[in-house]
């Protein structure tokens, strides 16, 4: 009987401590903003459906969002910081709401967006990658950066010139060729360069939705571009297809500093 005891104990604890967080509720309408306070600017706000839109400033770092909901079904809010930290929330519809102002902490964090990848030779390498596919993936982005192509985008912003130059589909991913150029007077050290495949949906009210492509491999990504400097260097990505309402977003970002660049490509 001892022993049936503390079994019973054992498997009691063992699943409150497997039992799941629940996700913070935040109740909306269509009547009235709700402001999100983070601690660290938004870089990329998120919603499961179009009935719920949040909107923030993504042309200049602020730390605060604002949202609505129209009546449907229950939905969820995405929101990644600055410090690529994931905050994770349940967004339900709410004809009279009494809380309009929430002030989120970094304690409320579901996570970090970030993994820990190890760089060799200014790589990022991919775990479960293994030898041939990332020689494959050498090779070819040195044989992509070998030739001098055309612009099909380019985005200039505050002596920064942000080139899109090539996509190559090349048998399980795509090649991305990027030119970034520094015309301005003082040195440009990125703090991220992102692709993300964006939605066109132009209805009314439908939040602005976005998915960040992992990067399974880099070339000659480059830290910094002095002044007067350019730099090309490749993007691979696994394999994918966009649809006639989808198009790429790249987003670049200065460190310590408040350049920024968004280039649309159809």
């Amino acid at each position: 009987m001892y022993i049936f005891i503390v079994c019973c104990v054992l498997m009691s604890f063992f699943t409150r401590g497997q039992r799941p967080n629940n996700l913070d509720t935040i109740y909306a309408n269509d009547k009235m903003n709700v402001s999100l306070f983070f601690p660290d600017f938004i870089r990329q706000g998120i919603t499961g459906s179009e009935h719920i839109v949040f909107s923030y400033n993504r042309e200049k770092k602020q730390y605060f969002g604002l949202l609505q909901a129209r009546p449907g079904h229950d939905s969820n809010l995405l929101v990644i910081t600055g410090d690529g930290q994931v905050y994770s929330y349940i967004i339900k519809y709410k004809d009279s709401i009494a809380k309009l102002n929430y002030f989120v902490s970094k304690s409320e964090s579901i996570g970090n967006e970030v993994a820990n990848l190890p760089l060799i030779n200014n790589v990022t390498k991919v775990d479960t990658l293994n030898n041939k596919r990332l020689e494959s993936y050498e090779k070819f982005s040195r044989y992509l950066l070998g030739i001098n192509f055309e612009s099909h985008k380019t985005k200039r912003k505050k002596g920064i010139v942000l080139k899109l130059k090539q996509i190559r589909y090349y048998k399980d991913a795509v090649f991305v060729v990027m030119e970034l150029k520094n015309k301005s007077d003082i040195d440009f050290e990125l703090d991220y360069l992102n692709i993300y495949k964006v939605s066109t949906t132009k209805k009314r009210k439908a939040s602005y939705q976005k998915i960040q492509f992992p990067v399974i491999y880099k070339m000659e990504y480059p830290k910094m571009v002095s002044k007067g400097k350019t730099k090309n260097f490749v993007y691979v990505l696994s394999k994918f297809s966009l649809s006639d309402h989808e198009r790429f977003q790249f987003e670049l970002g200065e460190l310590k500093g408040y350049r920024q660049i968004v280039l649309t490509k159809h």
